[in-house]
């Protein structure tokens, strides 16, 4: 509509005149423009004729009557791509889809402590309604990496191969990288019962509903829990929900860490993260770029990760463990190679150990931690260089040793391994019920390393 020139406001009436336009179009900002769903394929739903922004929620009529809730995800031209958070029965064509405008956010404080959630913060023990009034958005702002605490202080986990020769630091990343029954449920297990932390934090994303019954009553036991939150989004899960479980896992954890608490993350597994990822990009219709894995795969992870570690204020900290499951042992597995490159270090646990009756079957030559010169003294670093050229030494020789084709006197690094092995076996062979603590580690690989004492050099003839 256009005004006659007579009708124009003055100069000096043009600020009254637009406030009274703003106020009459305020009126309709609350206004939700709904649509129909227009297909459906696998998980993915495709709606017409509604306006909703990525990340939004909204609701889709079923044929019973409910209503299902769904996350926009993508959008091509006039048509958005929603992945549902629920089961999916009822859908009907030209259903309607009504956007709201809710956002996800979490329930937060003390009363989460000893509870087990879904991947949307709804309560799964049957012990009621959570007792949090404090509610948190589920995404955040990224920290500054220049304000971030450095890792100062070792953090002692009750391993003893871990403690004394690949010592961890509080708030650090760790990746446990491992095939299936290698024993990385049970080591997942030990850290949570013997590491020193005021909460502990678990997410079980994309594993075996079983093991999450399991891992509450028999891995973290009464005693446990009390201290403990665990988000529990089982492999019958939709996608969306499984990567909203690790997003609520790690949002728990931040919250803990900004009152000024030690926190200790596990999330198992980070491969089915990216898994759930990739399935939600390729039913969008993202091409596959690395051995089926889609771009957005290799950025969602560090977004993940990146959450973890120590805070900018305070003396609060997120000490993160991720397990990260290596598909036929291959070591290059593309997420299994992504993980190590933003991680902070890497424990390896071996098939062949594991299968020799060695555990924590942890491969010492493949695992590291990289903050390990920050936080421990020359000695301890000196110490386990020691102990890991010995283990290398016996490693490289050890088919030659095994078929009887070595010569004692061939090489005096050879000798001194072959007579030490039994001790090193034993040093890193520990009950999963039987802790051991960071200075007795310490002192057990000292005690060792002094029986390496060297032979005088032999030459080979």
């Amino acid at each position: 509509m256009s005004l006659a020139p007579a009708d124009r406001p003055r100069p000096r009436e043009w600020a009254k005149f637009l406030a009274q336009a703003r106020g009459r179009f305020g009126e309709f900002s609350e206004i939700v423009v709904e649509g129909s769903l227009n297909r459906m394929v696998g998980m993915t739903l495709e709606a017409v004729g509604c306006e909703a922004a990525v990340g939004g929620r909204c609701l889709v009529d079923t044929a019973d009557g409910k209503q299902v809730e769904a996350e926009v995800v993508g959008f091509s031209g006039d048509k958005l791509f929603l992945m549902p958070t629920g089961d999916i029965r009822g859908l009907m064509p030209g259903a309607r889809v009504i956007p709201t405008r809710s956002v996800a956010a979490i329930p937060v404080g003390d009363g989460l402590l000893g509870r087990v959630l879904d991947g949307a913060g709804r309560p799964l023990d049957g012990l009621g309604e959570l007792r949090c009034t404090e509610r948190l958005p589920l995404a955040r702002e990224l920290l500054n990496p220049l304000m971030r605490r450095a890792i100062r202080e070792p953090l002692d986990v009750g391993i003893r191969s871990i403690n004394s020769l690949m010592t961890v630091g509080g708030g650090q990343r760790i990746g446990l990288f491992a095939g299936s029954g290698v024993g990385k449920s049970v080591l997942l297990g030990m850290m949570t019962r013997y590491t020193k932390a005021d909460v502990t934090v678990v997410g079980l994303i994309g594993e075996r509903g079983r093991e999450v019954q399991d891992f509450v009553s028999n891995t973290l036991g009464p005693d446990g829990m009390r201290r403990a939150v665990v988000v529990a989004t089982p492999a019958d899960n939709p996608p969306l929900m499984r990567l909203h479980g690790a997003w609520l896992a790690t949002a728990i954890a931040e919250y803990f860490r900004d009152r000024g608490l030690k926190v200790l993350l596990l999330l198992d597994s980070l491969t089915r993260f990216a898994q759930a990822q990739r399935e939600i990009a390729l039913a969008i219709g993202e091409p596959p770029a690395t051995k089926g894995y889609p771009p957005s795969v290799f950025a969602r992870l560090p977004q993940l990760v990146e959450r973890a570690g120590n805070s900018d204020r305070g003396e609060g900290s997120i000490t993160a463990f991720y397990t990260v499951l290596v598909e036929g042992d291959d070591q290059n597995d593309p997420i299994a190679d992504a993980a190590r490159a933003i991680l902070d270090g890497h424990i390896v646990l071996s098939r062949r150990l594991a299968e020799s009756g060695l555990y924590p079957a942890i491969d010492v030559e493949a695992s590291i931690s990289r903050a390990m010169h920050q936080i421990s003294t020359r000695e301890q670093l000196d110490l386990a260089i020691k102990f890991k050229q010995l283990y290398s030494t016996y490693q490289q020789n050890r088919d030659l040793i095994a078929v009887g084709a070595y010569r004692r006197g061939a090489d005096p690094r050879v000798d001194l391994a072959i007579e030490q092995w039994p001790r090193i076996l034993e040093f890193l062979r520990q009950d999963m019920y039987d802790p051991v603590g960071i200075e007795r580690s310490q002192a057990d690989l000292q005690n060792l390393v002094t029986q390496f004492a060297a032979p005088p050099h032999v030459p080979v003839r």
